[in-house]
């Protein structure tokens, strides 16, 4: 056997260093810059025609959604020239690219060779170009037939002894269309093994909203932050994360809504915007955002939020009902006595100083929120992906129902959901735990009897694939190595599986690390031109506010050989199920139109999809907690004030909290580039941001090469070769980017209730550079 094929590829990036250079953080975002680096990508990529020409449909009604972020469109005033963003004009370059992966660029690299790439010089080969097939023992991918790639797939499938023995993962990219068809496929073949991207961020969300207001969903829309007094952005970036949401908070600036920024960084999309789409920005003149920014411990939020809440009661008692909604509260909550005898005993002084803010900022913040209701409160995964995530998520709606911030126009809870249709997903039946009424609605219009018992989200099908339990991995998108927490350990399991599937439209590193057998599925993306039968077919997708759009590719694909999503699992359901299904593939396959009738036989909210979903801008689903009612299980048309714990984190000397976070070239897994210069980092991605204050301390200086530990479980994990570098940020308190930082996340360290990984909050330990790993030169 040659050395090539004992060799087990890569689950991390390189431990290389490239040429570093630091500049001095941003205090903006956006404006020329970010023009000039979209327009850059996009020229690099596609040429001078086929991007611009793309870029000027994205986001547009009647154009295609981008593949990006979740972040609404405007209802009515949407831009006629620039509807997106730079990420989401690097993201257009990524999928619009004219590069193509043909049978020969896999015959000339080996899995192995291709694994020691960077995960950014991957990405850049360009899209893949027909189905690919890894056998047993095989160093290099092969092409294979569609045909032969179902059957091989399906009989696979029907090998295994059970159904729960394979998953079936889901990116958030995936439609509406394609998500409910998977779904369904996947519970007629019996199993609920439907982890998905959600479980990775806002499942701490869905979890929390669910149980205290009946949804787990914004109860916003884009219009609410325009007439709002108040809104606060807690664990979120939205200068890198989502980038448009820049515009609609200097609209909201304009018309005298007052930003509170929490963050353990200061991040530049948090403290001014130079918008490139009006005069102003043009001219280099920048919006303040932020008027005031607490910048909290890692962690801290909780007790952050808490010390507001007790300032704000020691000044209702100075003047009853002017301070809390108290109409509102005997109206639509239960459990304000109880929670409120735990507030008249907080100390603010001491949880100050557990989340790290000084008492008069926070004092500065209540004074803000005092005499104002319509206020709203956005986070993401800074909030979520802690262990206490469902806790702070709640705490959040505390505040909220205090103030009687929710059910109201200009007021709410806006969680800022990540991918473009991870929310979407979701609502077609994406989930490892469905509803019993949700399955029965399946078995009332099909007739199949659907598995009842809850399937493995995203930890526990890592931990099931390391314990042998599942045989078979179905990736409809995504990148799942580069997603998940613990990567060794992850890997490992990943290679204990008999076949690994991925439905993509790009290499990334979860093609390199495989089962047995590996298969890739190239499929179409949403800029691409998708006919069905001599029909050109849309799609649709829901946003972060809950607007179902259509969304319709204009770009001749760059392959024949490229199938669309909902045929890949119509063409599977077909090789596995045969004869005894009882759904009517062929139908789906052949219309997308017939997908949505049927969604609007299954799935509440969507009566009339076909009709609603081609008006301009498509329509809102509904959404009870927006109109002020709260529809839980425990509690009818009653919001609960939920009791919580401050987290006790305890560290030894030599230890410090780290947090992933994103570079500003980069969307989730997919890196753009080595630039991320809002925060002055250039040409490197292995760094480690540090208190200057630690950095003396331990004894380190600027530019030391380090190896990062943790000891979770008492297992060491090691990040080999990474850069100090000294950034403001709060004492013991480290950031490093992902996925070169998820090595360090473990994989029992998870989020009470929700199971969502702790990327949030790691405790690591910081030593020099063993040197072990090859500098580049």
């Amino acid at each position: 056997m040659s050395k090539e094929t004992k060799e087990q590829p890569a689950a991390e990036n390189p431990e290389t260093l490239h040429k570093l250079t630091v500049s001095q953080p941003k205090k903006w975002a956006a404006g020329i810059p970010a023009v000039a680096a979209s327009f850059a990508d996009i020229l690099e990529e596609t040429g001078a025609v086929r991007g611009p020409l793309a870029l000027f449909k994205m986001n547009q009604k009647g154009g295609f959604d981008c593949s990006s972020c979740a972040w609404p469109d405007p209802d009515d005033d949407r831009s006629p020239i620039a509807e997106y963003c730079e990420n989401g004009a690097k993201a257009l370059a990524e999928e619009a690219t004219t590069k193509k992966l043909t049978p020969d660029f896999f015959a000339q690299n080996s899995v192995a060779d291709l694994s020691k790439l960077d995960d950014m010089t991957i990405g850049k080969n360009g899209r893949i170009a027909q189905p690919m097939y890894l056998p047993k023992g095989a160093t290099h991918y092969q092409p294979i037939s569609w045909y032969d790639a179902f059957h091989k797939i399906g009989n696979k499938l029907n090998s295994l002894a059970s159904p729960n023995e394979a998953t079936f993962y889901t990116s958030g990219r995936t439609s509406n269309e394609a998500s409910f068809v998977y779904q369904l496929f996947v519970r007629e073949f019996g199993t609920n093994n439907m982890p998905d991207c959600s479980n990775m961020c806002h499942e701490s969300t869905s979890v929390a909203l669910a149980e205290v207001i009946g949804i787990g969903k914004a109860t916003v829309t884009l219009n609410d932050f325009y007439d709002s007094e108040v809104i606060i952005i807690m664990g979120q970036n939205p200068g890198t994360n989502s980038p448009r949401m820049l515009t609609a908070l200097e609209k909201a600036k304009k018309n005298g809504s007052k930003i509170i920024a929490i963050n353990p960084l200061h991040e530049a999309g948090l403290m001014g915007f130079k918008n490139p789409q009006s005069l102003t920005g043009i001219m280099g003149i920048t919006t303040q955002l932020a008027d005031l920014y607490l910048q909290v411990q890692i962690n801290g939020d909780m007790a952050l939020l808490k010390a507001l809440e007790k300032l704000l009661y020691d000044a209702e008692q100075q003047e009853p009902g002017k301070v809390f909604d108290r109409e509102f509260i005997g109206k639509s909550t239960v459990g304000y006595d109880e929670f409120i005898k735990g507030v008249k005993d907080f100390d603010v002084e001491a949880l100050c100083n557990t989340a790290g803010v000084p008492f008069d900022q926070v004092k500065q913040a209540a004074e803000l929120l005092k005499y104002k209701s319509k206020i709203i409160i956005c986070w993401a995964m800074g909030i979520t992906q802690q262990k206490n995530g469902v806790d702070t998520v709640k705490e959040i709606v505390n505040l909220t129902l205090l103030k009687g911030s929710v059910g109201k126009a200009g007021a709410g809870l806006c969680p800022v959901r990540g991918h473009s249709n991870v929310q979407g997903n979701r609502t077609m039946m994406i989930w490892d735990k469905p509803k019993k009424k949700q399955l029965a609605k399946l078995k009332e219009i099909y007739g199949f009897t659907p598995p009842q018992e809850h399937g493995y989200d995203v930890v526990d099908s890592i931990k099931a694939m390391h314990l042998g339990k599942l045989k078979v991995f179905f990736a409809m998108g995504g990148n799942f190595i580069s997603a998940t927490p613990d990567t060794t350990f992850t890997a490992e399991a990943m290679r204990k599986l008999e076949l690994s599937v991925h439905v993509s439209t790009k290499l990334n590193r979860s093609h390199l690390v495989h089962g047995e057998e590996a298969i890739i599925l190239p499929t179409l993306a949403r800029s691409d031109k998708d006919v069905v039968n001599g029909e050109d077919q849309f799609i649709s997708c829901e946003n972060s506010m809950g607007v179902v759009q259509m969304s319709k590719g204009i770009l001749d694909p760059v392959s024949k050989e490229l199938l669309n999503e909902t045929q890949i699992v119509c063409e599977l359901a077909k090789a596995t199920l045969k004869n005894r299904t009882v759904v009517d593939w062929g139908r789906f396959a052949n219309s997308y139109d017939a997908i949505r009738d049927d969604i609007g036989k299954v799935i509440s909210g969507f009566e009339n999809y076909n009709q609603r979903v081609r008006l301009p801008g498509g329509f809102y689903l509904p959404n009870a907690a927006r109109e002020g009612k709260f529809e839980t299980e425990t509690f009818k048309d009653k919001a609960p004030f939920t009791v919580t714990q401050l987290p006790d984190h305890v560290m030894a000397d030599d230890e410090y909290m780290m947090t992933t976070i994103r570079s500003h070239d980069q969307f989730n897994t997919t890196i753009y580039g080595m630039e991320d210069r809002y925060r002055g980092i250039h040409n490197e991605r292995r760094v480690i941001f540090m208190n200057p204050k630690d950095i003396a301390k331990a004894g380190f200086m600027q530019g030391d090469k380090v190896d990062l530990f943790n000891y979770y479980d008492d297992i060491e994990r090691v990040a080999r070769l990474f850069i100090i570098v000294p950034y403001n940020i709060p004492e013991r308190n480290t950031a490093t980017y992902y996925p070169e930082g998820n090595v360090l996340v473990p994989i029992n360290s998870v989020a009470l209730k929700s199971n969502c990984p702790t990327s949030k909050l790691v405790f690591i330990k910081i030593r020099k550079h063993e040197g072990i790993s090859t500098l580049s030169s």
